[in-house]
């Protein structure tokens, strides 16, 4: 019982000091990729780069002393991140108080999700995102995670659009009118170094030396010289006039916002109408003037969009520093005689007022910056203006998809290891790990998680034993929160976004359609349209999920309704086969039928409707042979239909019977006394013993000499047969 509640003791087991050097090894390994990985991933989420080291400290530790499997990493995971940033893009700004709030309340409720569906003993449930649509859903979405990161290998900013590809798009336009060289140029380094270490020393952790290289050419070469200046600095009066009228704009925005907001609340508080649809004069006048708030905003924000996008396409120029003094100037302005720094300036624009006393300049490349010092402790705070209720609810369906894609992620990595290591893996165990990681992480301020495949590669070719090796892994990272995030300061963000660009690729799977495919084409259809609708749909992800579960449950509902149904006949190993399907002769006196599915509510009388069809098709027809080993469960509806069709065929002055029926099946014919209608000399074990029953009584007067069905039986009784005809 305490190992049920507490699988971390069973570790303990034979466990001594060789075994716990392998595991501390194991566990410093892992930290030294999760530590660059997370941080990476953390932006991924729409969160500052150290929040993913927020989520790499509780989390492994948790999920590897209530979860099951000893080797699985836990923690930040590029799908899960993308995932929780496309499902609270609608609801806050990325990077802001708020959308921080929304995180980390979004990985409790995915962790309260989790932990109820193990507790419940409900991992099945995973099973409602078949592998067609978990294949499509995964390609697209690692496409989309590696081209979310190529403003950050070139250096250029740019709005995000309603739809990915359209903000793919803008970026590919910005990089042409000006990419940072230094920028790619280190992206580019970073991969490399990735892809070499990968290849010649697998061994070797590649992420964190391609980190550690980068961190020492960004500070040996001052890559980020960013600077605040204010407006008394840039001698450029029409980009000086773009902001006031940019600030103007957001500041309106602002403005028309809290007037909404206002208006909103004097709604809520006036009489109902007779109806709700015949609402009161003073509620249409509400409505009206918010509809003209909402309109003036939407005017002001593509406004404000215009004005943003035109600041960031200006390229500034600086003369050489002298006597402390600095000036900016666009292009040929530049007076006559100056010599410039060699940069190429742009102002940071974000979607906030510009401060005239400090205008943010970006004359190189971005890094990562200051990160807090220590670790972060703390209730998961409620975001502005919502409860904690109605944050839980809000985010509710987001996070079932992230718990189910989460979870089957973890899962499948788990069972992978598992098979190496010969260890028992439970599913529901594994959720009430993965759960508790992600609830009690949320305390420690970390967003949602899940297993990692590539460290959990890692952990497990570092002969990792136990889950000792992710406690040391949490250590780590705690020590790193404490004493070494100074040392992250100058990493590029280009290389950031080269790490997940790596960590994704491996993510693309295109043999996974052809399988599909191959299986059945439903199947291949249902991956190619969960893929192409991910990629339409981004950011909003789960809609391409919606699409690929509704596709499966609509052909498992055809299927339901119309199950294989197939007339038998004699192949040439002397088998029962397909007969329409092999090209086979059939009988015109013996119908061998076989059902395919149980036969319930959904297709009671497809059954019936097949076996008249066939009635129809011969009219020399004389008994008909249910197969019924393929019916694996029947309900109330299903033996009526089955009555219904006994009779129907016996009045038409043929006869039924019935082989291979199962004892659940049997059981139900039984308990409502269809058994006592049919009789039991009617049914039979398999099918060579009703074939030979049923054969003898058609065939006894040799009405059918080149029957097909003959030489289906023993050879004993074709030899008698042959003398009979």
């Amino acid at each position: 019982m305490l190992t049920r509640i507490f699988p971390f003791l069973s570790w303990f087991e034979a466990y001594d000091s060789g075994t716990f050097k392998t595991d501390l090894v194991a566990g410093i390994t892992v930290a030294m990729v999760l530590i660059p990985q997370s941080m990476a991933y953390a932006q991924l989420a729409g969160l500052p780069a150290y929040y993913g080291l927020y989520a790499a400290f509780l989390p492994p530790m948790i999920a590897a002393l209530f979860g099951s499997s000893r080797q699985l990493a836990t923690g930040p995971v590029a799908i899960v991140s993308m995932m929780s940033a496309a499902s609270l893009e609608p609801l806050a700004t990325a990077g802001s108080a708020q959308f921080i709030a929304y995180s980390v309340l979004l990985a409790l409720t995915v962790g309260i999700f989790q932990f109820l569906l193990g507790a419940l003993r409900l991992g099945l449930v995973v099973n409602l995102l078949s592998h067609p649509v978990v294949n499509g859903f995964t390609n697209a979405a690692a496409i989309i995670i590696a081209s979310s990161q190529f403003s950050k290998l070139f250096g250029v900013y740019v709005d995000k659009a309603p739809h990915h590809y359209q903000t793919i798009i803008h970026v590919i336009q910005s990089a042409l009118h000006y990419t940072h060289l230094p920028t790619l140029g280190l992206g580019a380094f970073a991969i490399a170094v990735m892809l070499v270490l990968k290849r010649v020393a697998p061994k070797v952790p590649n992420v964190l030396v391609a980190v550690a290289l980068t961190i020492v050419l960004s500070k040996a070469f001052h890559f980020n010289n960013d600077q605040v200046v204010t407006t008394a600095d840039i001698h450029a009066p029409a980009v000086l006039e773009t902001i006031a009228a940019f600030n103007d704009d957001i500041r309106s925005i602002e403005r028309l916002a809290e007037e909404r907001a206002t208006l909103n609340n004097g709604r809520k508080e006036l009489p109902k109408g007779v109806t709700p649809r015949a609402p009161s004069s003073e509620q249409l006048e509400f409505d009206y003037r918010l509809a003209m708030i909402n309109a003036e905003i939407l005017g002001l924000k593509d406004a404000s969009r215009q004005k943003r996008e035109a600041l960031r396409r200006v390229h500034l120029l600086a003369p050489e520093e002298s006597d402390g003094a600095r000036g900016f100037y666009v292009g040929d302005t530049l007076p006559s005689g100056m010599k410039t720094d060699g940069r190429t300036w742009r102002i940071r624009v974000k979607n906030r007022v510009i401060a005239d006393d400090a205008i943010e300049m970006i004359g190189a490349g971005a890094v990562v910056g200051d990160i807090p010092r220590g670790l972060k402790l703390s209730v998961p705070a409620a975001p502005e203006n919502s409860s904690y209720l109605a944050a839980f609810v809000q985010l509710l369906p987001y996070a079932v998809i992230i718990s189910l894609l989460g979870f089957m992620e973890a899962i499948a990595i788990a069972k992978a290891m598992a098979a190496k290591t010969g260890q028992k893996l439970d599913p529901n165990q594994e959720l009430i790990g993965q759960g508790l990681a992600n609830m009690i992480g949320a305390f420690g301020q970390s967003y949602a998680v899940s297993g990692s495949f590539s460290r959990s590669a890692v952990n497990l070719q570092a002969n990792a034993v136990s889950g000792i090796s992710s406690v040391v892994t949490s250590i780590m990272v705690a020590l790193t929160l404490l004493f070494f995030t100074p040392l992250l300061y100058h990493l590029p963000q280009a290389v950031l976004a080269a790490v997940i660009m790596m960590a994704v690729i491996g993510l693309i799977n295109v043999r996974g359609f052809v399988h599909a495919w191959k299986a059945k084409r439903a199947d291949g259809v249902i991956s190619v349209v969960t893929f192409v609708c991910t990629l339409y749909f981004a950011p909003n992800l789960e809609e391409g999920i919606y699409v690929g579960v509704g596709m499966t449950f609509l052909v498992f509902l055809f299927k339901s309704l119309r199950p294989q149904v197939a007339l038998l006949s004699r192949s040439h190993n002397d088998s029962l086969k397909s007969a329409e399907k092999y090209g086979l002769k059939e009988c015109d006196h013996i119908a061998v039928v076989r059902f395919d599915g149980p036969l319930i509510f959904t297709n009671a009388t497809y059954l019936e409707d097949k076996v008249l069809a066939y009635i129809a098709e011969k009219p020399d027809l004389k008994h008909v042979i249910i197969e019924a080993s393929g019916i694996n469960d029947i309900d109330a509806s299903g033996e009526e239909a089955l009555a219904i069709l006994v009779e129907t065929v016996r009045e038409s002055n043929r006869d039924v019977s019935f082989s291979g029926v199962k004892e659940r099946v049997f059981d139900v014919l039984k308990r409502t006394h269809l058994l006592e209608t049919i009789g039991e000399d009617h049914f039979y074990a398999t099918g060579d013993e009703a074939l030979k029953s049923v054969y003898e009584k058609i065939h006894r007067e040799g009405e059918c000499q080149s029957c097909p069905l003959s030489t289906y039986l023993p050879r004993e009784e074709k030899s008698l047969h042959k003398a009979r005809a």
